[in-house]
């Protein structure tokens, strides 16, 4: 158990290295291939694009040929197109490694996770989704610095070296034992029977409703910060500073999630992102502005580990392959980050950040208010004759 979970988190983290190394890097391809602004945001764009698209191939290739070979290709594909992106010397080969990259990370979240989940006692799901959890946003962190070197040695032997480590990771899966596949695959038609079942819905909008957020943050604030003076400095950490408090919490969230419900640490956090999402639009102050939207980032993304645990719970309860439930996964976080960036991106020039903060805590609102109606569903009924 203890093997299986340091490969699954060290994959998730070389992938979450290579979805954050590309901003750093934005100035170099701006200038090496003359690449607009309006290009530069779909070069970032396009690995969410290719992560949607590798979402239920992923879970068809885990039910079917099993998760060790959806890790390896998926693993396959981010070290190839890694050291294409590394070696790209024209725009359509980095707009294409981009997408493969995406689709790379698709296989290996998917095989990943359902390896780890179907390999875990279901009272330590939730803790050991949030370790693997903390490890992405570890190479979230990392992303940057990453890029940061590209920048100063050329992309090519920085990749290049990210990719031999990629390769070694393939030999570990490839030696770790996993368990085969059912003799008889579930059709693709189980993933949309799945949705019947509550918790799958429910830890599809927690996943989608923290990647939404995630997305209208990346956006908003760093055009309030720059408007009060932070620079990229002061941008940069508030994203470091939350993403590390994020890793650092996330397997006490999974543990609090397996001892007293999915909705516990779920309802706790949504409660703190109302707050700081209605004190965001009427905070001027330099230092006020900085500490509230860096706590605001950390709780939008508290419902990543209980939500990614209830989509898991759900696909046992609606006998789901754990591969299909983990496509699910990919289907709900790609597309929700993509349109909260665009969203917030088109909200802050129209009607200022603030209404997007607004629009964040309306939709945390929605959720906290079904998540306690929920609750309260599922509390028994006083015995008649009771007090």
């Amino acid at each position: 158990m203890r093997r299986l979970l340091l490969l699954v988190s060290a994959t998730v983290l070389l992938e979450s290295t290579f979805f954050a190394v590309l901003a750093p890097l934005l100035p170099h391809y701006k200038e090496e291939f003359g690449l607009s602004a309006s290009a530069l945001g779909a070069l970032s764009a396009v690995y969410a694009a290719g992560g949607l698209a590798g979402a239920v191939p992923s879970g068809l290739l885990a039910v079917r040929a099993g998760v060790r070979p959806t890790v390896l290709g998926g693993l396959a594909i981010i070290v190839v197109t890694s050291v294409a992106f590394g070696f790209a010397e024209s725009a359509w080969v980095l707009y294409a490694a981009r997408f493969g990259q995406g689709v790379g990370s698709a296989l290996a979240w998917t095989g990943g996770l359902a390896w780890l989940v179907a390999a875990a006692p279901r009272g330590r799901r939730g803790e050991l989704i949030g370790i693997a959890m903390g490890a992405a946003v570890a190479g979230a962190l990392l992303g940057p610095v990453l890029g940061g070197v590209a920048s100063l040695t050329g992309p090519a032997p920085a990749f290049a070296v990210v990719a031999a480590v990629g390769v070694l990771l393939a030999a570990w899966a490839w030696t770790t034992p996993a368990f085969k596949p059912a003799e008889e695959p579930q059709p693709l038609r189980a993933l949309l029977r799945a949705f019947r079942e509550r918790q799958v819905v429910s830890g599809f909008w927690l996943v989608s409703l923290a990647a939404f957020l995630l997305g209208i943050v990346s956006v908003v604030a760093p055009l309030r910060l720059d408007e009060l003076g932070w620079g990229a400095l002061g941008i940069s950490a508030v994203f470091l500073v939350s993403a590390g408090i994020e890793a650092a919490l996330n397997p006490f969230i999974g543990r609090w999630s397996d001892r007293y419900g999915r909705l516990a640490p779920v309802r706790a956090g949504l409660v703190a992102a109302i707050a700081f999402s209605l004190a965001l639009p009427w905070t001027d102050g330099r230092w006020p502005y900085l500490l509230l939207v860096t706590a605001a980032a950390v709780f939008y993304g508290v419902n990543w580990v209980p939500g990614t645990a209830l989509l898991s719970d759900g696909a046992e309860t609606a006998h789901l392959d754990q591969g299909f439930g983990f496509a699910l996964l990919n289907v709900a976080w790609a597309p929700a980050n993509v349109v909260g960036a665009a969203l917030g991106g088109v909200l802050a020039q129209t009607a200022g950040g603030g209404s997007a903060y607004l629009l964040a805590a309306g939709l945390c609102l929605v959720t906290l208010a079904a998540a306690q109606f929920t609750l309260l569903s599922q509390r028994p009924l006083p015995a008649k004759g009771s007090a």
